[in-house]
């Protein structure tokens, strides 16, 4: 079958309300400003930006807020067949502080996890070249394990699977439940990416990277991305080793919110582009540089394409 998708993207929609004030906490932050958001959902969004074909399964709420989500994804040329809205539960919101470190956050969770093995058809994954989803999308039912089941059917179908394992335990309180799902998911032989944050948070202690990398290997992945802020990227691949790259410099950094997605498009971008991986980084770190000076998403009036292949 013609592979005409390039991303399925499967997990959180929901509507991001960032604040005004930079690093102040959620409790001393007096407004605030919507966003379209969720990791998947972003990527969707960056994927469509770069040219790519982008399938966007996710559920919302039918109301207000769910019209919003459908006139923005539409806008960025996101394809919305598979998107729900449903009645029973209002579209999922989160509160994030606006940070130039990693944001606090808080999560009202509704129509988010209700996604349905009917939004995902064979016929889709047959069409399509990479299907990715997040931690967070893993962290309840009926999402789980419509997920799951999908992923070992897009492997089976010769898909490449991928996953953002940004644990928390807002999100996900039970750790060792996690960890069980994501060596369910693991199977797949998925490229991951995960950050210094989300590995303290899953594993409630600091670890060295060789004790990540070892971690996520055994359980499966072929390629493991650990993103570590200001002291760059290490690459741990199985067949090739493990390599570190530096931060890219940036004078002013206006919202992180977002930046780990960019940089996670980018990322599955050169890989569909086949580069290597020198300039899948270069790339990754590009996006998500450029997602660092923008408020909410990348920004839309301008050829991201273009940006990317200058110097």
């Amino acid at each position: 079958m013609e592979k005409t998708i390039d991303i399925i993207s499967v997990g959180e929609v929901l509507i991001d309300f960032i604040g005004h004030e930079v690093n102040a906490p959620i409790s001393k932050t007096k407004n605030y400003h919507r966003f379209l958001g969720g990791s998947p959902t972003n990527v969707a969004i960056n994927a469509a930006k770069l040219g790519l074909k982008s399938v966007l399964v996710a559920t919302c709420g039918k109301d207000g807020l769910g019209d919003f989500i459908f006139r923005k994804l539409e806008k960025n040329r996101v394809i919305t067949s598979n998107i729900v809205k449903t009645e029973a539960f209002p579209t999922s919101v989160i509160f994030v502080s606006k940070s130039t470190e990693t944001p606090e956050f808080i999560a009202y969770r509704q129509a988010d996890c209700q996604i349905e093995t009917s939004q995902i058809s064979e016929e889709l994954l047959q069409s399509a070249k990479i299907f990715h989803t997040t931690c967070f999308a893993l962290s309840q039912n009926p999402a789980r394990a419509t997920i799951v089941e999908s992923a070992k059917k897009a492997k089976e179908l010769g898909l490449i699977t991928s996953i953002d394992i940004n644990f928390s335990e807002k999100i996900w309180p039970n750790r060792e439940e996690a960890k069980s799902v994501l060596k369910d998911y693991l199977s797949t032989n998925p490229i991951v990416k995960l950050s210094d944050d989300d590995c303290y948070r899953l594993f409630n202690e600091t670890k060295e990277n060789q004790f990540i990398f070892d971690y996520f290997h055994e359980l499966g992945a072929a390629t493991i991305c650990l993103t570590k802020g200001k002291n760059g990227v290490i690459l741990s691949d199985k067949k090739l080793g493990i390599f570190n790259y530096k931060a890219l410099p940036i004078d002013t950094i206006v919202d992180t919110t977002g930046a780990g997605d960019a940089f996670w498009t980018g990322f599955l971008y050169a890989q569909l582009s086949q580069s290597n991986l020198d300039d899948t980084i270069a790339i990754a770190q590009k996006l998500a540089v450029l997602k660092l000076q923008n408020l909410g998403g990348l920004p839309e009036e301008m050829d991201i394409l273009d940006y990317l292949n200058s110097n």
